[in-house]
């Protein structure tokens, strides 16, 4: 099973939803790097379930621990290694999907691929695990701002039909004083109203989250096969139900002529996302990352047996009606991992 990521900055990905924990251990990072934890309790703060009545009332508290690598605050150059505990599951809720596969889920094709699978709450692959990534995404974003001025923010901008247009003419300054991570405080209040509306139906829904980076240095990225937006994708669709993932004008700039679409010089446009033949160029790095509905909904669906017969489903549980919200610091993680990553590896490319 592949549970690495990154070149020479890399995180390695342990534990299940259910189990006693969930983990990272991060190997390459700098030593003598001063580390805020409380900024990464923070980070871990904005991902956590409960936050609102927009999420799943799981009651986890998310304190990480630092098994090591960080001593008297500063990196040692060791691995680092983070535990998140485990505190509130209720694995009973999912003992009758032990013999069913839920629609929407990896349960019959991770089955399918090991012969074995762990059901509660999807085990391995649920995004239950995304918590520790979160904590190491906060330990790489603080070296991208310390020693680069690095910024990263990521802001819901479409849930189901209601979206924020122009997302990324926007001041998102606003955006954390609202339970969606909003940008614009009325639509958020709008796609609140319809989160909610449609969990009383019991459905979920989806949407988008724009992300934009600031201050990234140009040159980060090589030009075939570790492109940086191909490494930012994979991080992306690394995160559970990631289904789209565009750069600067994406889909829409297929739709323009050439002239229209090049960021001619002088322009001022951003058509290329702030990458260029897969490197960065020094604008801000900008992309819109797409979620599907959340699978888990408590409307009756059809549902595979693992003996193969069709049966009825209403799934049970504490799950988030929309996960935009919470997988917002998810993203900004991911996105700071790659390229802390990218940083790193260009040292060797330079005196």
């Amino acid at each position: 099973m592949a549970n690495r990521l990154g070149h020479s900055l890399t995180v390695t990905s342990f534990g299940e939803s259910h189990g006693p924990m969930v983990g990272v251990v991060i190997d390459g990072f700098p030593a003598g790097f001063q580390i805020d934890e409380a900024a990464v309790q923070a980070a871990l703060d904005r991902r956590r379930p409960g936050q609102s009545d927009l999420s799943s009332s799981r009651n986890e508290s998310d304190r990480f621990e630092v098994l090591s690598g960080i001593f008297e605050g500063l990196t040692t150059g060791a691995p680092i290694a983070i535990v998140v505990p485990n505190k509130d599951q209720k694995s009973a809720d999912y003992d009758a999907l032990k013999t069913i596969y839920r629609p929407g889920h990896a349960d019959q094709v991770y089955a399918e691929k090991y012969g074995h699978r762990d059901h509660r709450g999807g085990g391995r692959s649920s995004a239950r695990v995304t918590a520790a990534w979160v904590a190491a995404g906060d330990i790489a974003r603080q070296y991208l701002h310390k020693a680069h001025a690095v910024t990263i923010q990521s802001v819901v901008s479409k849930v189901g039909t209601l979206g924020v247009g122009n997302v990324f003419e926007l001041d998102w300054t606003e955006a954390e004083n609202n339970p969606l991570r909003c940008p614009d405080a009325q639509t958020a209040v709008s796609m609140g109203d319809l989160i909610r509306q449609t969990a009383e139906s019991g459905d979920s829904l989806g949407g988008i989250i724009s992300t934009r980076i600031r201050n990234c240095p140009a040159g980060l990225g090589e030009p075939l096969f570790d492109k940086l937006n191909a490494d930012l994708a994979k991080a992306m669709f690394s995160i559970n139900a990631v289904k789209g993932l565009e750069f600067g004008s994406g889909f829409a700039g297929t739709e323009r002529k050439g002239s229209e679409n090049n960021d001619e010089a002088g322009s001022g446009r951003n058509n290329d996302g702030g990458i260029t033949g897969g490197i960065s160029n020094g604008r801000d790095i900008i992309f819109n990352t797409a979620f599907k509905p959340v699978s888990s909904i408590a409307a009756e669906q059809m549902a595979f047996t693992i003996v193969g017969d069709i049966v009825p489903l209403q799934i049970k549980g504490r799950h988030d009606p929309c996960v935009l919200p919470r997988a917002v610091p998810i993203i900004e993680a991911m996105s700071a991992l790659v390229l802390a990553d990218h940083l790193l590896l260009n040292l060797k490319y330079k005196k």
